[in-house]
């Protein structure tokens, strides 16, 4: 006889668990069904972010951040530590204790709040029916009254470079590599490709990453993409844009990487690492049976409304298998969103405030539209920017590269959008967001106090800028 609970939640990862305990919280009998398996065999939770993604790559880019700056940029203060080493072993060991602890955090959040954690792989069936196919091979079913799909996502393969003997390597594989390669290459330069990348480099490694396309961070706002570009090619990043990859060949623990240029000649570049950094896409595969009711779109994500509603009734999908930035955060609104929806509560979100990061240093934040979009679009914008270079506690901490843009209507100043590059920009970008939430205008900001000095005074300059005003910058405008 099948077990029957008011929602079931296929998918443990940052969307799915929090729909789960928000499901719970709302006084829904909830299950979730993960499949994720550790060594001994028992369930994991935490999906791709926090096993294989965002939280171990943080723990790796923050430690070698550290040595970096012990290595390089100590002295200044005045701190003279000789050698510095780093002890690879002991970094990866860091990173698996914090991943370790998040995992077991989730599980407890589980145990909390009431919900029936299901080991297994879930597949939805007709009327609601879930079958749950254990490790062992053996199967169950739930009944739900509703259900989230929350699957998440898998790294994308291509066929010129196959994933081999640990030599050609995919994301996770990156965060695993043992060894400092002396030569590494990676396929890819967007968020995961940069963020590895920048690892690595840190640690000695040679980097090369190879883009296909001609432009670099096409979806970041131009002023940004540029400064981004000048700042990793001087901290010795080679990035090769309109570089094709078009085959790979291990030979010798090495990887040969052939290479079709934009001019169209072709090279061969040898690395002792590969990494393959190219994207992700939705994992539905076994997700959803024949008369499930639920069907997908033309690139393979499920098809969704704005409240994450698929075609079938009662069946809700969020996260990497629905429409949309690929995003942690983005998967948990909408997970809570969802159970609340189930739930009988209204609840909506703003898809045009959603912050992007890419966590190198200096780190890469927006939020709403780029100019150039803006522009296509054919709307009249206002632009101010500050940079960190005239910003007094960017100088206390040795941390001057970047700025921050703040796109407002010509018309309305309402905010439109906010690209920063520098320091903790990561952090800063919750204030643009929070602006951008309320409806606010840049002479909201430009009112608002912010503490001195503190980092956060550049979006408070740059809000300043937008009509001219800004106090630490030259050539303002005066005040009519």
């Amino acid at each position: 006889m099948s077990q029957e609970f008011d929602l079931v939640v296929i998918g443990g990862g940052p969307g799915g668990y929090v729909a789960a305990i928000r499901g719970a919280q709302l006084g829904l009998k909830t299950a979730c069904v993960e499949k994720w398996t550790s060594d001994k065999g028992a369930p994991v939770l935490g999906g791709t972010c926090l096993n294989v993604g965002c939280i171990p790559s943080k723990a790796l880019l923050e430690s070698t951040h550290k040595f970096h700056d012990a290595k390089h940029e100590f002295e200044v203060h005045g701190i003279n530590t000789g050698e510095v080493t780093m002890d690879v072993a002991a970094m990866l060991a860091r990173k698996d204790t914090i991943v370790d602890n998040l995992t077991m955090g989730v599980a407890g959040l589980f145990k909390a709040n009431g919900v029936t954690l299901i080991h297994g792989t879930g597949q939805l069936k007709k009327d609601r029916v879930i079958k749950v196919t254990a490790a062992d091979g053996s199967e169950s079913e739930l009944k739900a009254g509703s259900v989230i799909l929350a699957a998440g996502s898998v790294a994308v393969n291509i066929p010129p470079a196959p994933l081999t003997d640990d030599i050609i390597i995919d994301n996770v594989g990156a965060l695993n590599i043992s060894e400092v390669p002396k030569r590494l290459g990676i396929i890819g330069a967007g968020v995961i490709g940069l963020e590895m990348g920048a690892v690595w480099q840190r640690l000695g490694s040679d980097v090369v990453v190879l883009e296909a396309m001609d432009t670099f961070l096409g979806t970041a706002d131009k002023d940004v993409s540029k400064e981004a570009g000048k700042i990793f090619k001087k901290q010795g990043m080679n990035i090769r844009l309109g570089a094709l990859v078009t085959g790979t060949e291990v030979v010798n623990n090495e990887v040969k990487v052939a290479v079709k240029k934009a001019d169209g000649d072709s090279e061969t570049l040898t690395f002792d690492k590969l990494i393959v950094a190219v994207g992700r896409k939705p994992y539905t595969e076994g997700l959803l049976s024949a008369d499930s009711g639920v069907g997908l779109d033309e690139r393979g994500f499920i098809r969704v409304n704005l409240r994450c509603k698929t075609d079938a009734p009662g069946i809700y999908a969020i996260g990497d298998v629905v429409r949309g930035p690929m995003l942690a955060h983005k998967a948990s609104e909408e997970g809570m969103m969802v159970a609340d929806i189930i739930a009988g509560h209204k609840a909506l979100i703003n898809y045009d405030c959603i912050p992007w990061v890419i966590y190198t240093h200096p780190e890469v934040a927006w939020v709403g539209k780029t100019e150039q979009e803006l522009k296509a679009e054919g709307v009249e914008i206002k632009v101010g920017k500050f940079p960190f270079s005239a910003s007094g506690r960017a100088m206390a901490t040795n941390d001057t590269q970047g700025f921050v843009k703040l796109i407002a209507d010509a018309q309305t100043d309402r905010i439109l959008g906010c690209h920063i590059i520098g320091g903790n920009a990561s952090e800063l970008i919750a204030q643009a967001v929070i602006a951008m939430e309320f409806g606010s205008s840049a002479e909201d900001l430009a009112l608002t106090v912010f503490a001195h000095p503190t980092l956060s005074e550049a979006v408070h300059e740059a809000a300043l800028a937008v009509d001219g005003h800004a106090i630490h910058m030259a050539n303002r405008k005066k005040r009519k």
